[in-house]
């Protein structure tokens, strides 16, 4: 088993060559004097470090010894505590926190890179990160300056972390139905009361304390959605003066046994009148709640790219060594009993879709990041509003394509290694494992793609995709000429024919709302695979460009490239296919035929 590596060399490639971030920053107010590009380099090359030299190493310990429960309590896998507050005395934790609370200010776009690196050394140490960092985005954006003052700072250091409390046994995507209840008391708080599950990090051994924020209901609350208010609730009280003092009414009740990421804790967690604080105004707590969760599915979207690279990596090492029959064309190494399995058509087939698909995944997260970037600092309302746009429209996408194809491309890595992909030992089938969960927490996929085709396409009639469509032309307009027009000319035939799928379904939508669901997923992927098109033609851009090529790397971009225009983007005719059946297949069957 390879041990993971930062993909350093690429990352630059993608964030520097591709994207030119730097310019980008200097161009942003409340980032230009903040990052250079030596600066970034530079924190990069210490992430790389820590992630795979530090944190990497617990992996395979963190699955085997998982995150135990014992009478409210949680340990976490041997190792843990340690890397993490190695991570934390780095400023790790408060990367892109508010300067003024003590976080490092750092932008999405370095940010996602970051968050690559840690999914793809240990999945389950990373959530513990990214649940802290997505609270803390929530509570700087919606409250009020007493509670960022009393608790944004010990969560950029890592001192407390965060979690989110949404879930509850009854109640999972339909939020409105929870029954925690939030009653009023005379000094402000509130006594909350209620039960959550799936409550990832609820409770550990990393942090002196816990910050949780919960959806709970006044009990003259508005009926569904529009009764939910979010309160920061902590494990234990913080006193004026900043120290810990008593603990709150809240407990572990349990944690699940589960398929994969098995060092994370995903708790029940209790409420038994709990002292509670609002964040934000009463009865809008979904919209402050919304903040921390396009966070974190940007986030876990990146889970699926991380642990994907990780295990590309052991793929390609394992083809390299391991030596099995010989070459359809004769010996590779006659002087060996076999050749390295590498040279074998369909091993070679599996090993280009993990690159293919993970290095168009990576530059696609970068220019999510981007968007991120623009909409948060960009001066220029238009060019702001067009972030904005671009963000709504790119989140379902980013979450749920880059976990489907995570999923896809880690069961190829296993795949590659035979037999020895089933054993524990190798590690992939703990990555498929690992995984697997991307595809379903925070929003699963299918919501996620009815949130793309109904929420972000057919409800404002098409006008994000048209921002996204009409920067897609501008580049192919630009680059249709010489070499570029074999990567130009078949991006322009996938965007027209995503065009005609998104003017389909929002004119079937409007005589019959099931097009909406019954299209939605084929329609997602069609979409990624596009946007996929999208970044390997701007990266066969610069390959192209590129005035040296010593180690062949510009060279391998453009043979990925070719691969993934010729055999990976001809998926989106068979999805095309399935959207345009409609849905009246769907139901033809009633619900006793199943």
């Amino acid at each position: 088993m390879a041990e993971y590596q930062a993909p350093l060399r690429d990352i630059r490639f993608v964030l520097n060559e591709v994207f030119e971030a730097d310019k980008l920053w200097q161009s942003l107010p409340g980032l230009e004097g903040a990052i250079d590009a030596e600066t970034a380099d530079a924190m990069l090359e210490e992430a790389g470090k820590i992630t795979s030299q530090t944190i990497a190493p617990l992996n395979r310990n963190g699955d085997e010894q998982g995150a135990v429960w014992n009478d409210g309590q949680v340990t976490t896998p041997d190792g843990f505590r340690e890397a993490y507050a190695t991570y934390a005395a780095g400023g790790w934790v408060g990367l892109g926190g508010n300067p003024e609370f003590g976080g490092m200010g750092m932008p999405k776009t370095l940010g996602v890179q970051v968050e690559e690196m840690l999914y793809g050394a240990n999945s389950s140490f990373a959530l513990y990160i990214a649940l802290t960092a997505g609270s803390t985005l929530a509570l700087d954006a919606h409250g009020s300056e007493e509670l960022k003052q009393k608790y944004l700072p010990n969560m950029y250091a890592g001192n407390w972390a965060g979690t989110m409390c949404l879930t509850e046994p009854h109640a999972g995507t339909d939020l409105g139905i929870i029954r925690t209840r939030a009653v009023p008391e005379a000094d402000g708080s509130y006594s909350v009361t209620g039960t959550k599950i799936f409550i990832t990090g609820g409770e550990h051994d990393l942090t002196e304390n816990i910050i949780h924020l919960v959806l709970a209901k006044l009990p003259d609350a508005p009926a569904g959605p529009k009764g939910i208010s979010l309160f920061l609730v902590p494990k234990f009280l913080v006193n004026e003066d900043g120290s810990l003092g008593e603990r709150n009414a809240v407990s572990c009740g349990s944690i699940e046994h589960k398929m994969g990421i098995k060092g994370s804790a995903t708790c029940v967690m209790n409420f038994d009148g709990a002292r509670g604080y609002l964040i934000g105004e009463l009865n809008k707590g979904l919209n402050a709640m919304f903040t921390m969760m396009n966070y974190e599915r940007l986030s876990i979207g990146i889970q699926g790219i991380g642990c994907a690279e990780a295990s590309y990596q052991s793929a390609v090492a394992y083809a390299r060594e391991r030596i099995q029959s010989r070459a359809p064309t004769g010996a590779v190494q006659p002087d060996k009993a076999a050749d390295p399995i590498i040279v074998h058509p369909d091993v070679r087939r599996m090993l280009l879709t993990m690159k293919a698909m993970t290095e168009g995944s990576r530059a696609f997260s970068t220019y999510v990041g981007m968007q991120l970037d623009i909409s948060k600092f960009a001066e220029d309302e238009a060019i702001r509003r067009k972030g904005e746009d671009l963000v709504a429209l790119l989140t379902p996408v980013a979450k749920a394509f880059f976990t489907d194809v995570g999923f896809e491309n880690c069961v190829h890595g296993q795949q590659v290694f035979g037999g020895h992909g089933y054993i524990r030992e190798w590690g992939q089938e703990q990555l498929v494992r690992d995984v697997r969960i991307a595809q379903i927490y925070e929003g699963t996929n299918g919501i996620q793609a009815l949130d793309l085709m109904g929420r972000k396409t057919v409800a404002n009639g098409g006008a994000y995709f048209k921002v996204f469509a009409d920067e897609i032309r501008g580049f192919i307009a630009d680059n249709d000429a010489g070499e570029m027009q074999e990567f130009v000319q078949p991006l322009a035939a996938a965007l027209d024919n995503l065009q005609q799928l998104t003017d389909l379904v929002i004119e079937r939508s409007r005589a019959n709302p099931n097009e909406i669901g019954a299209a939605s997923v084929e329609y997602l992927h069609a979409f990624g695979y596009t946007a996929y098109a999208y970044m390997w033609a701007r990266m066969a851009r610069v390959a192209l460009d590129a005035a040296e090529d010593a180690d062949g790397f510009y060279q391998a971009k453009l043979g990925t490239a070719r691969f993934f225009f010729k055999r990976l983007l001809p998926r989106i005719h068979s999805l095309s296919e399935a959207v345009r059946a409609g849905s009246e297949v769907l139901f033809e069957l009633d619900a006793t035929q199943f």
